[in-house]
């Protein structure tokens, strides 16, 4: 039975990554979307690292800032190391640059995006801050809240049970270089342990625990970046080959390797929506929460989030790993080619620094990607689920945790690619239908800073025609 279900999963997530479908979506809007806004995520550069840091507009709101890292917490973490070491290792060093091209062009749908989540966002009467995404604006500008609610569903299926089963299996992995690993007990301990963790923070009992993983966080990752530049001034003889062979290996296409869905276009396509998810309606969800004065501002910011996570981050692990003499094998695939790679240049340290770097991001993954599913739960019910509903749904998720990391590396990935797959031939069409609203956005709020004046936004003075609890 499980193996009939993970042939359904293949077979139906190799039906929408042909290149026509998912493939053409990513790029083909993220290309239209920079070309109609006059290459933003150029233009306006110095504009979205100063909104990037900017003070929440009201005082009890969450910042551009606050959001970002709500955000950040899922995207940066396994897919910057694990993401990037598969993509290379099944794909070859071309799927790098493809990477590169999802995260340029697909920086232009993540402001697409979080600008409509900004400008339809609900306010909470018990709070008093913002709640929003793609579901919220399916619903009000659209009109079609069954397709809120089917969207609601993918991102519940997609962070609860593909990205977090993920999570958790690569979380497990980062131990099999090491001797005391055992393939039958180690998987075992390490998804019961993780499972506890979970359990203990998403019930609120190890407030703690969430606050160090978000102070060491940052630090692991700017300590990562430092340690991939080491390598690269190590092995800087070997840079100038390593680029070459990224290029022109990105566009070799590789017949022998199951045609169009064993290329570097494909891994690079599928391993860069993994890490930056531009595109796929999650960072939405967190960009809704942010107080701004323009809604403009928090697309702005997701912009540099997509450009922090791939371009840098994810560019880090594979210049690294591309500038050693290690070779990118299939048996290496996943956290073992970043392991081996690091070995070469930092010894035995290498390996322990990426267990517990990979650990840390993991966990902080597997909470925010939590993040996401209790929104869409309200969405679905159409108010906030109850106490005994969030327990067993909790539970549920705890579960998943524990599986993901027992589960079979074919399994995990393939299930993760079917359920992304599944939010951007959504939200994508959803997107460019309603991009005319952004840009409108966009342009108000360029026109503004141009006039030396502070942009403010209002919605019926922008041609918004649906009522909207802010902006009026």
């Amino acid at each position: 039975m499980f193996e009939a279900l993970h042939n359904f999963i293949n077979a139906l997530s190799g039906f929408l990554y042909q290149p026509y479908i998912v493939p053409l979506l990513l790029i083909g809007a993220g290309i239209f979307f920079t070309i109609r806004m006059g290459f933003p995520q150029i233009r306006l550069l110095p504009e979205i690292l100063r909104t990037t840091v900017e003070k929440p507009h009201d005082d009890k709101g969450i910042s551009s800032f606050g959001a970002l890292m709500v955000s950040t917490a899922s995207r940066v973490g396994t897919g910057n190391i694990v993401g990037v070491s598969t993509a290379i290792c099944l794909g070859g060093p071309g799927a790098v640059f493809w990477m590169w091209i999802t995260a340029i062009f697909g920086s232009s749908a993540a402001f697409v995006e979080s600008t409509l989540a900004q400008i339809y966002k609900r306010h909470d009467e018990e709070t008093g801050q913002s709640y929003g995404g793609p579901s919220y604006y399916i619903e009000t500008a659209l009109k079609k809240r069954w397709l809120g609610v089917v969207f609601a569903i993918f991102v519940l299926t997609t962070y609860a049970l593909g990205y977090n089963l993920l999570a958790s299996y690569n979380i497990q992995t980062a131990f099999m270089s090491f001797d005391f690993y055992n393939a039958k007990s180690t998987p075992v301990i390490v998804g019961g342990l993780l499972c506890a963790l979970f359990v203990l923070s998403v019930f609120g009992g190890a407030k703690k625990l969430t606050k160090i993983t978000g102070v060491m966080v940052p630090i692991m990752g700017a300590l990562y970046v430092v340690l991939a530049l080491i390598a690269l001034i190590i092995n800087i003889k070997n840079v100038p080959t390593m680029f070459v062979e990224i290029f022109k290996d990105a566009f070799t296409f590789k017949a022998g390797l199951s045609g169009f869905a064993g290329s570097c276009i494909m891994y690079g396509i599928k391993r860069g929506l993994y890490s930056n998810e531009a595109g796929m309606g999650s960072a939405p969800n967190a960009s809704a929460t942010a107080s701004v004065s323009h809604p403009a501002k928090q697309g702005l910011v997701q912009v540099f989030s997509v450009f922090l996570d791939t371009l840098i981050i994810c560019s880090a692990t594979a210049l690294m790993c591309l500038s050693t003499n290690v070779v990118p094998t299939e048996e290496l695939s996943g956290v073992p080619y970043v392991q081996e790679s690091l070995k070469t240049i930092f010894g035995t340290g290498g390996p322990i620094f990426i267990a517990v770097a990979i650990s840390l991001f993991g966990f902080t993954t597997l909470i925010g990607n939590y993040f996401y599913t209790e929104g869409c739960l309200r969405f679905i019910l159409g108010h906030k689920p109850g106490k005994q509903f969030m327990t067993i749904f909790r539970i549920i998720c705890a579960a998943i945790v524990f599986v993901g990391a027992i589960a079979t590396a074919g399994f995990a990935w393939d299930l993760a690619d079917l359920c992304q797959a599944l939010m951007v031939i959504v939200n994508i069409p959803v997107i460019i239908i309603l991009s005319p609203k952004a840009f409108a956005a966009l342009k108000n709020y360029t026109e503004q800073r141009k006039k030396g004046i502070e942009p403010l936004y209002n919605a019926k003075a922008c041609e918004i025609q649906e009522e909207t609890d802010y902006w009026n």
